[in-house]
């Protein structure tokens, strides 16, 4: 669309493409809603007010307030491809992602990001990446690939790359790792974004930490965390997933003070709060229903992350600005009814419409490089204590406490008892053999074991159970299929889900996805699964930059001492 021809109709001297008449428009700039008609041209929209068009949709009063905004998801994590995550969240009312290809990094390493830049290309949603900073997170786990600040150099320019992505080796920032800087360098250099992962990190730390340009933050759990990091710049990403629910505890934090430099994310959301809650339009009904003013939590939703990002052709519904737009009838809760991108309607209550095209995968190579004869879950007893990974429910953060050790013969075994399981993480992307086994509390399994290619953040197999037959019978089905998620019980597999996109993702529509993992949840519940989705808690479980006790292919991990400790103690 040519600029003469937005701004002859803009002035009134040329019929719009597409008038949407009678409707109330959320104006995220004023904080009001008027009544009025919006005039599109092409993919933007021209103006509001009395205008000809070629076509004209009477709303009927209905409320439209601008797409809504992602400024921080892992789209890996909805173990859809980006087709099938597009055709998921899009009707919705979701039009603007930005997404951080961190886990398909750490597993393909630049091929990784490659694929979701061209997978993401021709999508009806603007896909924007945040260029992964941490491959591999740290040096204490083995991942698939190595990004340093020379690979990005080629990628930092591209016009859909718009920030450094989360730095979540805060060690390595508050203490000057050049490795690390010089990635920070280069996102300064070509003004991008610098986005923030500093659980729990305070005081002078802190200050050290946004010294170097880190902008955001997205781990906040506690009130106090959150008010101290706003205090000092920072604009905080408020953050309600699948495991990491954030929203209730942070509530306090938006008032007509602070909301501008507050916005909703989901950092990882899996199928079935997909289907059954929504996406970002979850966000804003709960958020309203908890007090927040509904054209607040809209904004949250818009202008504050397309400001964020300096999107000025997104946000908003004001003359020159992308025709994306959504319409709800009630805005006390907004039920997305309609959803468009670029002018044209893509969505009709929930559902993308057919003459929508939506973007063909790209195949990838295979992934997963593990030797089965290797794979050994004994652990010689070596003292009589042993550090132990505690589940938190619905955080990624755990607790490390100390147990007594459950002994058959020379060596220390689960204790169901005590709801002590084996963990492990075998390293798949080398063939290299190595692994680790240690112990796991609050996960509740009574017999089998559930296992995953899905281990944050490097993505090795993880694998936990009562007995090692079951963990082997759960991981070799993994290896089997080419990556995915699996239950075992009495040393047979009873339920697998195959991700074979980097033993990530799966080509499948998220109704088949929900429809498997549900037959997964089902079997890891009958085998005594506490957690609703043991998969999504074991995911994190191998994450070394959360506190408090982690494990990876190469130990046991105190992420407080940013070091390998031992298991015995």
């Amino acid at each position: 669309m040519k600029l003469s021809d937005i701004l002859t109709c803009a002035r009134g001297g040329k019929p719009a493409d597409l008038l949407l008449a009678n409707a109330r428009i959320v104006n995220v700039f004023s904080g009001d809603v008027t009544t009025g008609n919006i005039a599109v041209i092409g993919d933007r929209i021209a103006g509001i007010g009395d205008y000809e068009a070629i076509e004209v949709r009477d709303m009927g009063g209905r409320f439209i307030a601008p797409g809504f905004m992602d400024p921080h998801v892992h789209i890996e994590s909805s173990m859809m491809s980006v087709s099938g995550f597009v055709n998921a969240v899009a009707p919705h009312g979701v039009t603007t992602v930005v997404a951080d290809p961190h886990e398909i990094a750490n597993v393909m390493g630049l091929p990784g990001i490659g694929y979701m830049l061209k997978s993401s290309e021709h999508q009806p949603m603007n896909v924007y990446l945040a260029l992964s900073s941490c491959v591999p997170a740290t040096d204490m786990e083995t991942s698939g690939a190595r990004i340093d600040s020379s690979d990005m150099l080629h990628l930092m320019s591209h016009d859909r790359i718009v920030a450094l992505a989360e730095v979540m080796n805060y060690p390595g920032v508050v203490y000057g790792d050049p490795q690390v800087l010089a990635k920070i360098e280069l996102a300064r250099h070509y003004h991008k974004r610098i986005e923030g992962h500093a659980p729990g990190l305070s005081g002078k730390d802190l200050n050290a930490y946004l010294s170097t340009g880190v902008s955001s933050d997205h781990e906040c759990t506690h009130l106090e965390e959150a008010r101290e990091k706003l205090a000092a710049g920072m604009h905080i990403f408020i953050r309600e997933g699948s495991q990491a629910r954030n929203l209730q505890a942070l509530l306090p934090l938006i008032t007509d003070r602070t909301a501008h430099r507050l916005m909703w994310c989901t950092d990882d959301r899996d199928p079935h709060d997909l289907i059954s809650r929504g996406h970002i339009d979850a966000i804003v009904r709960q958020a309203i229903a908890a007090g927040v003013d509904p054209v607040m939590a809209i904004q949250m939703a818009t202008i504050h992350p397309a400001s964020y990002f300096g999107f000025r052709h997104l946000g908003a519904i004001a003359p020159g600005r992308q025709a994306d737009l959504v319409v709800f009838s009630d805005i006390t809760n907004p039920q997305i009814e309609e959803v468009y991108f670029k002018g044209r309607q893509i969505a009709d209550h929930g559902v993308m419409l057919p003459d929508i095209q939506i973007q063909e995968e790209f195949p990838t190579p295979p992934s997963i490089n593990v030797r089965l004869e290797s794979v050994d879950f004994s652990v010689p007893v070596a003292g009589n204590h042993i550090r132990v990974i505690e589940v938190i429910p619905d955080q990624i953060t755990t607790r490390s406490i100390i147990m007594p050790v459950k002994a058959s013969g020379q060596m220390a075994v689960a204790d169901v008892s005590q709801d002590m399981l084996k963990i492990a993480v075998i390293e798949r992307h080398k063939g290299s053999g190595r692994m680790f086994t240690g112990f796991v509390k609050g996960l509740g399994f009574k017999n089998g074991a559930v296992a995953s290619s899905v281990a944050h953040d490097s993505h090795n197999i993880i694998v936990a159970g009562t007995t090692d037959e079951d963990m082997k019978a759960a991981v070799e089905a993994i290896v089997r299929v080419g990556g995915g998620l699996s239950v075992a019980s009495s040393q047979k597999v009873v339920a697998v889900l195959s991700l074979p996109i980097a033993g990530l993702m799966s080509p499948a529509p998220v109704h088949r996805i929900r429809d498997q993992l549900d037959v997964l949840l089902t079997c890891a519940r009958d085998i005594g699964s506490v957690p609703p989705n043991p998969f999504m808690a074991l995911s994190f479980m191998a994450l070394p930059v959360i506190p408090e006790l982690k494990i990876t292919d190469m130990g046991l991990v105190d992420v407080g001492q940013f070091k390998i400790v031992s298991l015995f103690v």
